[in-house]
């Protein structure tokens, strides 16, 4: 008898294939669907061996609720704060991600908001095809000069040090903060230096946000760490929502405390502040960072090979817990 997996994902037709030739398999496209909310979600966990998923929720609940008969969670993202990874050890079910595959996409599209939000990109659309270009007066859409500045990555992982290598080609002089620091090979070959969280923020023109979501970075940066900033720097965040207080943000924002913000994602997401579309001096996308078709198949793809040696019982590609 075929174990049974549940995918809330779209897939592409050949991975989809391959699953159901090993598994019965009950898939909702969220192409077709959209999100699902948790009741449903649940129903169809319900008396499945395995389940992929898109950021979906998986809380400790869940996982005690369908212990015994679930072995693996694949998640479509590097990211598990979606999870309760230690519930789930505690019930022997494996837990799985999608590393490496996005980590060029995300890098991309750092640079890209760094660079819509210095150079006023958003603004100077919605100003052109309001038909307002009636011409090139000199003042028109003064941005932030990028080469020869200070550009601040917190989080220097995989997606840190693609971002590095794209800021040294535009001529940045490039600050790092990472607990574990890195080594001074990699250091000289990236050409960043490490400095403390505090230092990054009171010395960089742009700092980007590439952390992991878990107790200690919630809320890494508040009033205080916004008030350390200069006033001319722009923040980017495309980490997780909740590393950043946005209630304060907007506050720096309105305020013009600090130049400007680009955010692919928020503290409460799908939802954020009223007041953030209001301003000329942020950018904001929908948590797009990984975007691309190709990264975004190849997640999918990740997820599913993932999936399917957690259930045959082969050593599985990347794992984030012990079980």
């Amino acid at each position: 008898m075929k174990k049974s997996v549940f995918l809330h994902s779209w897939a592409p037709d050949d991975v989809l294939a391959d699953l159901k030739e090993h598994f019965d398999v009950d898939q909702v496209n969220i192409f077709e669907t959209g999100s699902l909310d948790r009741e449903t979600f649940n129903r169809h966990v319900a008396g499945k061996d395995g389940i992929l998923v898109q950021q979906n929720r998986v809380d400790a609940e869940m996982l005690a609720e369908h212990a015994g008969k679930l072995q693996v969670v694949a998640n479509v993202a590097v990211g598990v704060d979606n999870i309760d990874v230690e519930a789930a050890t505690k019930h022997g079910i494996q837990i799985t991600n999608t590393p490496d595959v996005l980590t060029e996409a995300v890098a991309d599209m750092s640079m890209a908001l760094t660079l819509a939000v210095a150079r006023r990109v958003v603004e100077a659309d919605r100003y052109t095809r309001a038909g307002k270009f009636q011409g090139n007066p000199f003042p028109l859409f003064w941005g932030a000069d990028i080469t020869g500045e200070t550009f601040g990555i917190v989080g220097m992982g995989r997606i840190g040090q693609a971002l590095a290598r794209r800021a040294k080609g535009f001529g940045l002089d490039i600050l790092y903060h990472k607990r574990t620091r890195l080594d001074a090979a990699t250091e000289k070959e990236l050409g960043a230096t490490w400095a403390s969280l505090d230092d990054l923020l009171k010395k960089a023109r742009f700092i980007v946000l590439l952390t992991p979501l878990t107790p200690e970075t919630k809320h890494l940066i508040t009033a205080r760490e916004l008030g350390l900033m200069r006033e001319d720097a722009y923040l980017v965040n495309i980490s997780r929502g909740p590393v950043v207080e946005e209630a304060a943000l907007v506050d720096a924002l309105k305020a013009k405390r600090i130049a400007g913000a680009a955010l692919d994602v928020f503290e409460f997401e799908p939802k954020f502040s009223d007041e953030l579309p209001k301003l000329d001096n942020v950018v904001l996308t929908p948590h797009i960072g990984s975007a691309s078709s190709g990264t975004r198949a190849g997640m999918v793809r990740l997820a599913a090979k993932n999936l399917k040696a957690a259930l045959l019982g082969e050593a599985v590609p990347s794992p984030v817990n012990k079980v």
